[in-house]
């Protein structure tokens, strides 16, 4: 079991000195994220990050055999922390808009980090025989400036829970998905194909990896889950919605998603991060400029 947090990690609690009694409660932002063999598996080949203080989660699920898609998904993760290192870019800095290409710095980072690390994954492979063939796909999630990015490649997900209604906001790079949009099978089919698992794009499989990325506004209260197919192949949309919906912690949320996988046969390695969005920091909550004590007119 491999984590580049060492453990599910709280973040953003409200400030030690916010007012008490005065003005609406406000929400921490919340992170917690775990990963699992599973039941059949000999090692796990997935790698997550949670960075609660970039407000930064990945995930990436290897494959390759024989540790070869363990060094894959550890790369991945590792290059995305490492473009995302800067903590002197605000969330405004983040959310800035390129006018030439119409993205936020914060989507042109997470695009640059998988094109980067797409290409040292390949680099490696060419190196050593034993990790020829070495892939993992891979979904990163930013969250600043009352917005979420979201790149992705390959068949790991990401939904968001919203007003008690669950929605995958990516699309899998996956051969049953593309059968699915031409109206060749129907979406029970997919969940039932021996090729449910063939996946259409990856990192370290070709010279260029092209990620899907979208970015989206987020809400104080919505619930994001970022997972490998590992749990998504095995745990219904409802049975997600219900675990995610309730109200506890999210360290025992990410253990009984992982925990229900395990009980539905546990036949992958399992990955799970989930995000509760706070409220925003106290400086801009709008009820502030009427706590504060007007100057001294000179």
């Amino acid at each position: 079991m491999r984590m580049s947090s060492p453990r599910p990690t709280p973040a953003g609690n409200a400030p030690k000195n916010a007012p008490k009694g005065k003005g609406p409660k406000v929400r921490p932002w919340s992170f917690a994220g775990g990963t699992d063999v599973g039941r059949e598996r000999a090692h796990n080949e997935d790698a997550i990050l949670v960075d609660p203080e970039r407000k930064l989660v990945v995930l990436a699920d290897g494959m390759g055999g024989y540790q070869a898609g363990e060094v894959a998904s550890q790369l991945a993760v590792d290059i995305v922390r490492e473009e995302s290192a800067d903590l002197t870019l605000s969330d405004r800095d983040l959310g800035r808009v390129d006018p030439d290409t119409g993205m936020s710095v914060a989507m042109r980072q997470l695009r640059r980090a998988i094109e980067r690390a797409n290409n040292r994954i390949c680099a490696v492979a060419r190196g050593k025989e034993e990790l020829n063939g070495m892939g993992t796909t891979i979904v990163a999630a930013r969250f600043y400036d009352g917005r979420v990015g979201i790149a992705h490649v390959g068949d790991s997900r990401c939904y968001r829970l919203r007003d008690h209604a669950l929605e995958q906001l990516t699309r899998d790079h996956s051969y049953v998905q593309d059968q699915v949009e031409k109206g060749l099978i129907t979406q029970e089919d997919a969940k039932k194909s021996p090729q449910k698992n063939l996946i259409t794009r990856a990192l370290g499989i070709d010279a260029i990896a092209e990620a899907d990325v979208h970015e989206f506004r987020t809400r104080p209260g919505d619930i994001y889950l970022l997972c490998s197919d590992g749990l998504s192949d095995l745990v219904s949309t409802e049975e997600l919605q219900l675990q995610l919906g309730a109200e506890r912690a999210l360290t025992e949320t990410t253990k009984r998603l992982i925990d229900a996988a395990n009980a539905k046969g546990g036949r992958d390695n399992i990955s799970v991060i989930v995000i509760a969005v706070g409220d925003p920091a106290m400086a801009d909550q709008w009820w502030q400029k009427f706590l504060k004590k007007p100057t001294d007119a000179k």
